[in-house]
């Protein structure tokens, strides 16, 4: 007789500053191409760290080595201070929670449903995951239409509802790849905020943005890729200069306070032509 294996346990919670997960001198292919050369890159708990870069840097692609979905060429990604090819797809569903690009179902479920998913690597009772459930809804403002097939909803309530179901998974490490791409303005800050205040319960945001204003005014950190490599890591205010994004971006641009905040601008440089 096959003796079932025991359900693993999700991990303590982290303390401010723990180290989640990391990419150590990361190389990594896609079929004959070399995405990523010689990344290094630490997450910590408490923080949010945003990846930014041109179409083709390598974000997502870092994003899924981190996630475990894709593997090393060289070097190693670990999470919790182990390879993620030790862990298990259970332990890891316990220790970070992934939101894809593209959020995909292939059958009409409900949205309820579909957000109750990210309980499946948890054996808590019915009555914990429908509050649990609850929660993650009434955050992303999905509530309304939880009876609605996702099938049918738009593709920002679509992105709204993927995003409940990561929150429900109560992961600490939450990898978001362009959470923000099908959103509208009050939406895009929505799920930012949604960020910082999960970094601000101590778990560890990677959320990979192409709007840099969003980057400066919610990230801890950001990370600024750029052929595959990381061109500068750190605080946004120390990271985004007109220098540096200009090279990287191929374009001329301007970083400025807000001025009645502070808050760091991030503006392309644009010619007016004379009527």
């Amino acid at each position: 007789m096959k003796l079932l294996r025991p359900r693993p346990t999700p991990p303590p919670p982290p303390t401010p500053g723990d180290l989640l997960a990391e990419a150590l001198d990361l190389h990594l292919d896609l079929g004959p191409r070399r995405i990523l050369h010689g990344v290094t890159l630490p997450v910590r708990a408490g923080e949010v760290l945003a990846l930014v870069g041109p179409n083709g840097a390598g974000k997502s692609t870092l994003l899924a080595a981190l996630a475990a979905d894709l593997p090393a060429a060289e070097g190693v990604v670990r999470v919790r201070g182990r390879p993620v090819r030790e862990w298990t797809a259970l332990e890891l569903a316990l220790r970070r929670a992934v939101l894809p690009q593209a959020a995909a179902v292939s059958f009409p479920f409900p949205v309820e449903d579909v957000v109750r998913m990210g309980r499946a690597p948890h054996g808590t009772s019915p009555v914990e995951d429908d509050a649990v459930v609850r929660e993650a809804m009434a955050a992303t403002e999905v509530g309304r239409f939880a009876g609605r097939p996702f099938s049918a909803l738009s593709g920002g309530e679509r992105a709204r509802v993927a995003l409940a179901r990561v929150l429900a998974q109560q992961a600490p490490l939450l990898l978001l790849d362009e959470p923000t791409a099908a959103l509208d303005l009050k939406h895009q800050e929505l799920v930012l905020r949604i960020c910082r205040e999960r970094a601000e319960k101590g778990d560890a945001v990677v959320v990979v943005l192409h709007d840099l204003g969003l980057a400066a005014a919610y990230a801890h950190r950001v990370a600024v890729l750029h052929g595959g490599k990381v061109a500068a890591d750190g605080a946004p205010e120390e990271v985004f200069t007109d220098e540096l994004l200009s090279a990287v971006y191929d374009q001329p641009i301007e970083v400025i306070p807000h001025p009645t905040n502070g808050t760091l601008l991030v503006i392309p440089r644009r010619g007016v032509a004379n009527l």
